[in-house]
């Protein structure tokens, strides 16, 4: 046993180079008991040590330095390693802390659409936030899931939800490059993003996101995930899904976008607002190239499916929507908010629209605009045909919605010129007039306005048939004054003009303002036989699943013209076509019937006219009312009447207007003389009073600037600057109460 005192003389063991194992180990005998080492331990030590100094052989340094930095290396590296996993794990937890229990997680609802078809079932446009409505991914064009997962996504149907090899590709690809030039977020990241999160690039959202995307993997396919983000991706220009997007920019339904097109769509996801073909269409193309070789590299298409789709000619996309079924669609926005307020779900809305209408329509428009517009000074036009019931069959409101949204058709209001007399004279049949009744044309005075005729030329005694052919304005400013202004406004209110009309003799004129739309609307009486005609262009209104919301009934609409006034009305505005000022609206084979508009200073051109089968409105202006070069209602207007109504009743079978064939019968001597009342004394020669069928006098007419006696007419007073001649005339005749009053 080795004593306490002789443990100073203990000779530390060394490592040799020499020794077999070199690895640190402890025997048995070299254990520790009850707080001494054994002799046998002892003994070893030394002759381990002296077994060292005999051999005396120098250690690999180089070598065994190496080999330990290397393990060093790899020992740290796991380290770090497992305290980053840590780090991460915390700081995904403490952010995903921050979120809603998983529980309550939720896709939001997509915003409503609303999809709006022609009466045929053609679509005419969306409207809603999206601008487009969900498609199914099997109805989608097949190109366009392809050219989105080849350009974001490749290993779309591979990955959980985070694609590690797609990041690092990312980072690797930014590294080389010094930027930003390519993102590692899959599909259904940028799905939870779009769905949850906000656009800001942080530490936060970016956990977050990563979060929501494992949950929309654990919760739903790869088709749904890849269908909800085609609905609800950004494609630039307001348009949101793929469905919006092939609208806007190739005027298609996204089941019907060719590779190219598919191509293109997929290449604006980078940057949306910047490589929109309506703002860089060089810059589009060029993108979509980059996406036709990825699909190439993927194995989607084949190299003559990309020369094919490179041969094709850029798309041409313009900054708005455009085509007049915009106009239409708009105003079918406003009114189903208006029958079924606030939409909060997809809906389809049936139109009255009849699309091959609405495209003759519109060519009839723009060809005239083209053709004439720049030499008579016209930049603007609408048009609006309705059937008998008052049901919308075409409408343009203007001559690009492109350049401008604002509804000519609907919402401007205007003056309607001569085209308003078809209303006074239904007045005056209404009291017992007849087309043959005969009035003096001569000059006029109404308190201080005296209306004259357009050529300034005066015919004698006429027929109201030829007056209303011929649109001779002192004729009418007769009849309104033996009608009463009251009556007109009566009678035009109940047939359908909604506008306020003001009560005085300068509505013989049309100088109250109205839209075009209910212009033509209340002319449909005369061509249905005296049935009122509300305009209306919803039919019905559906849900996605074929529920009906609402559907419209128009099938009892009042009586307001008598048989009789409708074949009289016929048979003069029938006349303004076949021989008056309305000649060039002329229809072959078919009895039509209208009439001419024209307003002060050629601001406003129009011509309403009618067949058995649809009534149209036409109108040719500028916005800011210059005047145009001498455009008339019988000019510009009527050709364009012409022309979209010829087109809209080719291959139809010619049917006759009510009372068409009425035969006046010839009127016997007439007096034009004007009865004269007590009123008239006193108030300066009142309202012209006429039996219902006047006895002529065989007086000579008076021509212009002779002096005579002129029919002098008091009543409400029009405005100063109505009518196209001057305001002069004889003076004012003196009164019985001028005498009284001493004046």
């Amino acid at each position: 046993m080795v004593s306490r005192g002789k443990s100073r003389d203990r000779i530390e063991p060394s490592f040799e180079e020499d020794r077999e194992d070199e690895d640190l180990r402890l025997d048995a005998d070299d254990r520790i008991a009850g707080g001494r080492k054994t002799r046998s331990s002892g003994k070893r030590s030394v002759a381990s040590s002296r077994s060292g100094k005999a051999k005396k052989s120098k250690p690999r340094k180089r070598q065994s330095s190496g080999g330990f930095g290397l393990g060093r290396l790899v020992y740290w590296c796991f380290v770090l390693s497992i305290w980053g996993a840590i780090g991460l794990g915390g700081l995904v937890a403490y952010y995903g802390s921050q979120m809603p229990s998983a529980s309550s997680w939720s896709i939001p609802e997509r915003p409503p659409n609303m999809k709006i078809v022609s009466v045929e079932g053609t679509g005419i446009a969306n409207r809603g936030a999206t601008g487009g409505e969900a498609l199914p991914l099997e109805e989608m064009s097949p190109f366009i899931p392809q050219a989105v997962m080849a350009i974001e996504d490749r290993r779309f149907y591979s990955h959980f939800g985070v694609d590690p090899l797609g990041l690092a590709r990312a980072i690797v690809t930014n590294v080389v490059s010094g930027r930003a030039v390519q993102g590692g977020s899959t599909l259904t990241q940028q799905l939870a993003k779009n769905l949850f999160l906000s656009p800001e690039r942080t530490v936060e959202r970016k956990v977050q996101e990563v979060l929501l995307a494992f949950w929309l993997e654990q919760k739903y396919t790869k088709d749904q995930i890849l269908a909800m983000y085609l609905n609800r991706v950004y494609f630039g220009s307001n348009a949101y899904g793929v469905e919006a997007a092939a609208r806007r920019y190739f005027n298609k339904s996204a089941r019907d976008v060719n590779l190219g097109e598919a191509a293109l769509l997929a290449g604006l996801l980078k940057a949306p607002s910047r490589l929109s073909p309506a703002r860089d269409p060089e810059a589009a193309e060029a993108r979509a190239q980059v996406v036709l070789q990825a699909m190439l590299e993927e194995g989607y298409i084949t190299d003559d499916e990309v020369k094919t789709a490179m041969s094709q000619s850029p798309t041409k996309a313009k900054r708005y929507w455009s085509g007049a079924g915009q106009y239409v669609a708009d105003m079918v926005r406003d009114d189903v908010t208006a029958l079924i307020g606030k939409v909060t779900e997809d809906i389809v809305v049936e139109t009255t629209i009849d699309m091959t209408l609405e495209k003759k329509a519109e060519a009839a428009l723009t060809e005239s605009l083209a053709a004439e517009g720049a030499k008579v000074n016209a930049s603007q036009a609408a048009l609006v045909s309705i059937d008998g019931t008052g049901a919308i069959r075409a409408l343009v409101g203007g001559r690009d919605y492109a350049e401008s949204q604002f509804n000519r058709a609907v919402k401007a209001k205007r003056q309607p010129g001569s085209a308003f007399k078809p209303f006074v004279y239904a007045a005056a049949m209404e009291i017992g007039l007849r087309p043959g009744s005969t009035r003096n044309d001569a000059p006029i005075r109404i308190g201080s306005w005296t209306p004259q005729n357009y050529d300034e030329k005066y015919r004698g005694p006429v027929t109201l048939a030829h007056a209303l052919a011929e649109s001779l304005n002192t004729i009418a400013a007769q009849l309104v004054m033996e009608v009463g202004p009251d009556q007109v406004i009566k009678l035009a209110h109940r047939m359908g003009i909604d506008s306020d009309l003001q009560n005085n003799a300068s509505i013989a004129l049309g100088t109250s303002e109205v839209s075009l739309l209910e212009l033509t609307a209340a002319y449909a009486p005369f061509m249905n036989g005296g049935y009122k005609a509300t305009p209306h262009i919803v039919q019905r209104i559906l849900k996605s699943d074929g529920t009906v919301i609402y559907e419209n009934n128009y099938l009892e609409p009042p009586r307001v013209l008598s048989d009789q006034v409708v074949s009289e009305m016929n048979q003069m505005l029938m006349g303004v076509i076949n021989e008056g000022t309305g000649k060039k609206a002329r229809l072959k084979g078919w009895e039509a019937a209208g009439k001419t508009g024209t307003t002060q200073s050629f601001r406003d051109a129009l011509f309403v006219g009618y067949t058995s089968n649809l009534t149209t409105g036409v109108w040719f202006g500028n916005d800011n009312g210059d005047s145009m070069k001498k455009v008339t209602g019988g000019g510009l207007p009527a050709r364009a009447w012409h022309d979209f109504m010829t087109a809209a009743h080719q291959g139809l079978a010619p049917a006759p207007l009510p009372g068409g064939d009425y035969q006046e019968p010839a009127p016997a001597d007439q007096d034009p003389s004007i009865g004269t009342i007590i009123s008239d004394v006193l108030t300066g020669g009142g309202e012209e009073r006429y039996p219902a069928q006047p006895q002529a006098n065989g007086e000579p007419p008076v021509q212009p600037g002779e002096q005579g006696n002129w029919p002098i007419l008091e009543g409400p007073v029009p405005p100063g600057d109505v009518g196209q001649g001057s305001q002069g005339g004889s003076p004012r005749r003196t009164t019985l109460l001028d005498l009284i009053l001493g004046q």
